[in-house]
């Protein structure tokens, strides 16, 4: 008896729309990163991407918990002496919403190209209207 291997063409990809509003922030990252690396499917294998596409609507209006917004910050290095460059939780959920779900998400999937490819697969937009009607998608309500 041999272990099943799912092929590119078995691999059914569905669209699901989650919206963000009045979730908290780490349990929503954290059941849309199982979503696109595919572990709600019975296909699921670690090292093939059996994940399906999210998109993640209302972004502006997703719940933080504790003192977060004030105390988190996001950093990055620009590369150039001196070049640490710091942002506050609650300044970046104001300019870009969208990144903030984004990199929560990013930094729960793998660190490889696998997981590059599964975050391709991911959507967010700050309204609740977005471009993906053709593709028919069900709305995913995490209670």
């Amino acid at each position: 008896m041999s272990t099943y291997f799912p092929k590119e063409g078995d691999i059914v990809r569905k669209w699901f729309v989650v919206d963000a509003s009045g979730q908290a922030l780490g349990r929503l990252a954290s059941r849309v990163a199982r979503i696109l690396m595919g572990k709600e499917n019975p296909k699921y294998t670690p090292f093939i991407d059996t994940g399906d596409h999210v998109v993640v609507i209302n972004a502006e209006k997703v719940k933080l918990t504790g003192m977060k917004a004030d105390q988190k910050f996001y950093h990055r290095y620009t590369g150039y002496p001196g070049g640490l460059r710091s942002e506050v939780l609650k300044k970046r959920l104001v300019r870009r919403p969208q990144l903030v779900i984004e990199d929560a998400v990013s930094r729960m999937l793998p660190k490889n190209k696998l997981g590059k490819q599964m975050f391709t697969k991911l959507k967010v937009y700050e309204g609740d209207k977005h471009p993906h009607a053709a593709q028919k998608p069900e709305e995913k309500v995490f209670a």
